[in-house]
């Protein structure tokens, strides 16, 4: 467990995003993969991403595994009932994945099968102690396992939000903690400023936060995202700058590469790229902030991400 062993350490750790293809064709995932592994030590496998249907989350994964890539693999309330969450999750463990990332998944209606129904017999929460359960060896029935599953549990927090909204995300993510999560993911963030009522009212200590960066395609997908994702907001000064520069391609990078160092010198524990798509970017992207600052003890005091 690499990852586990990064944040207990309190190195600064690199999860990358990728999606499964739609079809049985692994060979550009694979690749991608391959080009990436030396500067990622996990890839979080998507499961069903904006609920379109693609290969599954857990085949993903254990090609990945197989070939000795460690994985983060997704698993989603949304498509399975509570036989087939559990059955999935000693399947998954048997095949070598030992990080797991809890989420409720998009409504189908946002997908390409939108006459699809959502199962959501277990929520977010339910998912988590269902998965506890079985690290302790039971079922959801209390039925004893021939042998017990390990995970690395992650879970999900959105640090954007506002006033009695973040109050009552901060409590989730306290049960989730709870139920046996250990570090959580964010939605993309551009700018500490617009997170910074959440930082100030969280133990650094305690939870183990992982800020989403996300590689803008270009300036029309940055406005987009500006104008129409709530509680994510791109600066100004980051949307001009891709306005006037020359070559928006490299811009992009650049930007990426200056928001992850910005995370990793103000003592987050790691972060997660996303790249929509645009995998075959990963090696490119993260190759050149590769040399690292000073490892940051696990037990040091709370990072200074708190903003000015």
């Amino acid at each position: 467990m690499h990852l586990k062993c990064k944040f207990d350490s309190g190195e600064f750790a690199v999860l990358a995003e990728l999606i499964p293809p739609k079809g049985t064709d692994v060979s550009l995932m694979l690749d991608n993969a391959q080009k990436a592994c030396k500067v990622v030590d996990a890839f979080v496998v998507t499961d069903m991403y904006n609920a379109i249907m693609r290969m599954s989350a857990l085949c993903g994964a254990a090609l990945l595994q197989n070939r000795g890539l460690e994985t983060v693999m997704q698993i989603c309330t949304r498509d399975r009932n509570r036989l087939a969450l559990q059955g999935d999750l000693l399947g998954a463990n048997a095949c070598g994945i030992t990080n797991v990332l809890a989420v409720c998944g998009e409504d189908p209606t946002f997908g390409d099968h939108r006459q699809a129904r959502a199962v959501h017999d277990l929520d977010h929460l339910d998912l988590l102690y269902a998965i506890s359960a079985l690290q302790n060896g039971k079922d959801m029935a209390g039925v004893d396992l021939d042998g017990r599953p390990q995970f690395l549990l992650g879970s999900t927090v959105n640090p954007g939000l506002q006033g009695q909204a973040l109050e009552l995300e901060i409590e989730k993510m306290n049960r989730r903690y709870d139920a046996g999560a250990r570090f959580f993911i964010t939605p993309p963030v551009f700018e500490l400023d617009s997170i910074g009522a959440f930082l100030q009212r969280i133990d650094h200590r305690k939870y183990k936060i992982v800020p989403t960066v996300l590689l803008i395609k270009s300036l029309g997908m940055a406005r987009y995202i500006d104008r129409n994702l709530k509680h994510v907001s791109i600066p100004r000064t980051l949307l001009n700058r891709l306005k006037s520069a020359r070559d928006k391609t490299g811009e992009t990078l650049r930007i990426a590469q200056e928001i992850i160092r910005t995370f990793q010198e103000e003592g987050f524990c790691g972060v997660q790229i996303s790249t929509l798509g645009g995998e075959d970017r990963l090696a490119e992207l993260l190759m050149s902030r590769k040399q690292s600052l000073p490892v940051r003890p696990a037990a040091s005091t709370a990072p200074a991400a708190i903003p000015r």
